[in-house]
């Protein structure tokens, strides 16, 4: 075993070498005709949605137009429901099992092969423009992602949701996404590019813009397609007039679909089913490639094999010249692309793909819910799903996977069990598992997008077939999901029977208990919060959130004593939650413990380096100290940064009266008069 992983740590060290340039020496360079690439993915996309898969809606005539000088392939998974999960497979080449980043917040590590960072090392320009925070690498809900980018095109601002909005916030419109792309486009500079383009608008919740808006009232998240379809019509038309199109690689497709409440589910996450794994896939290889040399249209050339993300990597790296790294996992489509006969008739060259079977997993139900994983495998007819309850479906027969055949072909069930383990076991990666970067706020930021953070004891490292079913629990889900919906369109009020219904049917979920504290403390009703907040802690006691929250209500109370140990423990296992400081100072301030207040004042300044607060608190109890010329800078501060304030002028005086500054201190008192005078008014 020994001389086994020697084997392979010396082969992905060779790997890493090949695929990166030597330290010191420019990038390799390309072949003058080095095709530029466009890779397009569309979050939270169903299959059934687009015309050259066979829908018949009219909601997708640019990917359609598209599609007619492409090969569109009618049977392509995701390996993962899950927005960080599958952009990983798609970029690394490599499955969830070997990638490891099966959550938000998990790290894509530094020596995975990742196609930007291998075009790079090659000689192509890089930018990436994202059409949401869930994968932003600056706030950490997808760190590593920007490896080989040249530009990466982010910046999100979760923290500022109630304020500025959705869309000023976590998520950006198709078109402003796209605008920023012919923007770059403008200006890259000359030499091979790759472009990768996120549109997150099919992602719930459904709210596309007009006209969309009114012309799919009954169907927003049709609106929502149609919407994100024209700005790749634009995207697409900046391309053709840039004379980019004909020779460039162009791959679309989805990070994974939606269920639209099939099978119980109301989004994604949870399972595996073709409503959220089936996806659509178009690649258009430049003009030479594609074996035509003519002026005339290309037409669409349909392959039906199964294919996975995991191969797009290995494709777009082939297309353009470049050697694949061996630790990629996907095979690679151009066999497929460029074949001149249908798969069925081509022989040798492409017989690889037949009966190929399709992996997908998901520990979204594990990491978020504390349920079983769930794994599937797609091979000949049938789709298998690893679970509790395992399933079996002929999918020839029973398209929509409503039959479950596991309990009366036993035989078939076991056989491609024994199968499905087989290919986890060969392409798992045995390091240690990746560890989410510490956020005690991930909770409330991941719910503002619709899902679950796992509590502080969650493990990276679960299996399928341990914890509860998540078909028995799928209820639990979308009323979670429900609740998330109100609260955070600013309606705590209606989401409190909701969470209420789910703790009456799971009464062991930390998560739900401090939703629901947070939903009474939005409405001030710290009474009600107390008792909830409070079982919140006992369930998850390690949480740092969860003693936040309970300090909050208690301080609403004015239990600021009782406050104090709460926020002392979230601190220190957290030095860096600044919230929980900000209210540490306002709980030692209300229990008069000068020390303690002037030291966390100091602290949160470091935090917030212009906190009006803070400055007074602090000139205040320096003044309690004895420590009066210490004061009047702060209370100065705190007196520029609010100068309609009353209060830095009134302890100012008592400072300056102290000081045996009269005449200042007369100042600072009529000051503090007329600003008083003027808050009645």
């Amino acid at each position: 075993m020994t001389a086994i992983r020697g084997l392979f740590c010396l082969m992905s060290l060779v790997a890493s070498v090949l695929a990166s340039p030597p330290p010191g020496k420019p990038p390799q360079k390309l072949p003058q005709k080095s095709p530029n690439i466009l890779l397009i993915t569309l979050d939270t996309t169903r299959a059934d949605r687009m015309g050259f898969l066979g829908s018949k809606r009219g909601l997708t005539p640019n990917l359609d137009a598209l599609a007619r000088d492409s090969a569109v392939f009618t049977h392509a998974y995701s390996q993962a429901p899950l927005t960080p999960t599958s952009h990983a497979t798609i970029l690394t080449g490599t499955y969830p099992q070997f990638h490891q980043v099966n959550d938000f917040r998990l790290p894509l590590a530094k020596d995975l092969p990742y196609a930007p960072d291998v075009l790079h090392a090659h000689g192509y320009r890089t930018a990436a423009f994202v059409g949401s925070v869930v994968l932003d690498p600056a706030t950490n809900y997808a760190p590593g992602f920007d490896r080989g980018f040249d530009t990466y095109n982010a910046g999100f601002d979760p923290e500022a949701i109630r304020q500025k909005g959705r869309f000023e916030t976590i998520e950006r419109r198709g078109n402003v996404v796209v605008t920023r792309a012919r923007a770059w486009l403008t200006h890259h500079p000359k030499g091979p590019f790759f472009l990768w383009v996120h549109l997150y608008d099919a992602h719930d919740p459904y709210d596309p813009p007009e006209p969309y808006k009114s012309r799919y009232a009954s169907e927003p998240y049709d609106g929502e397609i149609a919407y994100e379809d024209a700005a790749v019509g634009r995207l697409l038309a900046q391309f053709k007039a840039r004379g980019l199109y004909e020779d460039a690689v162009i791959a679309v497709m989805s990070d994974h679909g939606e269920s639209l409440g099939t099978h119980g589910e109301d989004t994604h996450g949870i399972f595996l089913y073709d409503e959220t794994i089936q996806v659509p896939l178009v690649i258009k290889l430049p003009r030479k490639n594609a074996g035509d040399k003519s002026t005339t249209k290309q037409t669409t050339k349909r392959i039906d094999d199964k294919v996975e993300l995991v191969d797009v990597m290995p494709t777009l790296l082939q297309a353009a010249g470049v050697a694949v790294p061996t630790e990629v996992q996907g095979q690679s489509l151009m066999g497929l692309l460029t074949t001149a006969t249908t798969p069925a008739d081509s022989g040798t060259a492409v017989e690889a793909w037949h009966d190929r079977p399709a992996y997908a997993e998901t520990d979204y139900p594990r990491t978020a819910f504390g349920w079983s994983a769930l794994r599937s495998l797609r091979t000949g007819k049938y789709l298998y799903v690893q679970a509790p309850r395992q399933e079996l479906y002929d999918e020839v027969a029973d398209a929509k996977a409503e039959h479950n055949l596991a309990g009366e072909s036993t035989a078939v069930a076991d056989t491609l069990k024994a199968r499905l383990d087989s290919i986890r076991q060969q392409t798992a990666n045995n390091r240690e598992a990746p560890k989410a970067t510490v956020d005690p706020t991930a909770q409330e930021k991941l719910a503002a997008l619709g899902y679950v953070s796992g509590g502080s004891n969650a493990s990276n490292a679960g299996s399928a077939a341990q914890g509860a079913d998540p078909k028995d629990k799928i209820e639990i889900s979308n009323l979670n999901h429900q609740a998330n919906a109100l609260r955070q369109s600013g309606r705590p009020a209606d989401a409190v029977p909701l969470l209420q219904q789910l703790l009456a049917k799971d009464p062991n979920m930390p998560n739900i208990y401090g939703e629901l504290g947070e939903c009474y403390l939005d409405l001030t009703e710290f009474q009600k919060a107390l008792p909830v907040l409070r079982k919140a802690k006992e369930l998850d006691p390690e949480s740092s959130a969860a003693r936040l929250r309970l300090a909050k209500a208690l301080m609403g109370v004015g239990d600021f004593a009782a406050a104090v140990p709460e926020l002392e423990f979230a601190v220190a296992r957290i030095p860096s939650y600044a919230e929980a400081h900000l209210f540490l100072e306002m709980a030692y301030a209300r229990t008069n413990r000068i020390p303690e207040t002037i030291k966390e004042c100091q602290t949160v300044l470091e935090f917030f380096p212009d906190h009006f607060g803070s400055y007074l608190i602090l000139g205040r109890f320096l003044e309690l100290s004895g420590d009066f010329a210490g004061a009047v800078p702060k209370l100065k501060k705190a007196s520029a940064l609010n100068p309609n304030a009353p209060e830095p002028h009134l302890f100012l005086a008592d400072a300056y009266t102290q000081l045996g500054k009269q005449s200042e201190a007369a100042r600072e008192k009529a000051a503090a008069k007329r600003l008083a005078a003027n808050h009645k008014e």
